[in-house]
């Protein structure tokens, strides 16, 4: 990591939309711990930017509700114009504790790292009463964005998460909605930053908690990992699933091979339905292989092709 010496505050951020039951607390459980509050209120309709701002927190307005990406953005250009020492994003509903802040941010200051990410998958983190159905659709996410950037992140989906005055000058994301969370992991890998993970409990018995649902969470944020990673390895994308129906495929085939109706001399009697299957299946897996390999070697000419002309990784 290079050399910073960032003259800004210290700074916790939070997306805010109508939590008022929730925001006093964590605004002011915060200010412990920071030199300022910084609240990004995505279209609220209730009072939580006033609660937020009369306790102490400086509060943005979106005029309509832009998303979650949307409001990192906002968070990220106040970070950058106040040259801030460090930033911590959390939630606005208590789902995150407040006196995590300085576990997040140990690591920060004491160089160890320019991305932190409050864990609830490591040892001493723990996603207090978080539904079954929910832990799946995260190790899912999480394997497909390890995949993309092999970065072993336990917790991808974890909003509470830190960053160093390096990683907010160069760390970009396009997406407004909770596709962000990745897209950020996918910029630490690509600018060599440095990202650790720290435990921390996260709640789900708070008033409202999140206000996506799991299945409209999930697919969108699974759905931009897959694309991801289709994108970026190729061949392990379409390769890995090719190789799985040309074994499928092989294995029907064989079976269908095996099958007796009774010996009669050197015949074999073969069943047409599972044969069938065997050999679509199997060209299926060959042509998904033989795709991954083309767009995998495209890919790579086409990267030293624009760094050799254009110098750009």
């Amino acid at each position: 990591m290079e050399e910073r010496h960032p003259s800004g505050p210290v700074i916790a951020a939070m997306p805010l939309y109508n939590e008022e039951e929730t925001i006093g607390t964590v605004v002011l459980q915060s200010l412990k711990h920071v030199d300022e509050v910084y609240c990004v209120d995505d279209g609220s309709y209730d009072s939580s930017a006033r609660i937020a701002s009369k306790l102490g927190a400086k509060v943005h307005y979106h005029r309509s509700n832009r998303g979650y990406g949307a409001a990192l953005k906002s968070i990220f250009k106040y970070a950058l114009e106040s040259d801030a020492k460090a930033l911590v994003i959390l939630d606005s509903d208590g789902q995150h504790d407040p006196n995590d802040i300085p576990t997040l941010l140990e690591p920060i200051f004491e160089g160890e790292a320019d991305f932190v990410i409050g864990s609830r998958f490591i040892e001493g983190g723990s996603g207090e009463e978080m539904p079954a159905y929910r832990k799946l659709g995260v190790k899912l996410i999480t394997a497909a964005s390890n995949l993309t950037t092999d970065l072993s992140v336990r917790d991808t989906q974890s909003g509470f998460r830190a960053f160093s005055n390096q990683a907010l000058k160069k760390i970009r994301f396009d997406q407004d909605g909770m596709e962000s969370t990745l897209e950020m992991l996918e910029q630490c890998n690509e600018m060599e930053l440095s990202v650790t993970e720290v435990p921390t409990i996260i709640r789900y018995d708070v008033p409202k908690g999140s206000r996506f649902t799991a299945m409209s969470h999930g697919f969108t944020v699974l759905s931009y990992a897959l694309i991801s990673l289709s994108q970026k390895k190729p061949f392990l994308a379409f390769g890995l699933p090719g190789a799985g129906l040309l074994t499928l495929g092989s294995a029907i085939g064989m079976r269908a091979l095996n099958r007796f109706n009774e010996f009669t001399g050197a015949s074999l009697d073969l069943t047409v339905g599972p044969g069938l299957t065997a050999a679509w299946l199997s060209m299926l897996g060959i042509s998904l292989i033989f795709t991954g390999l083309v767009l995998q070697g495209t890919r790579t000419i086409m990267k030293r092709l624009i760094v050799r002309n254009f110098g750009i990784e």
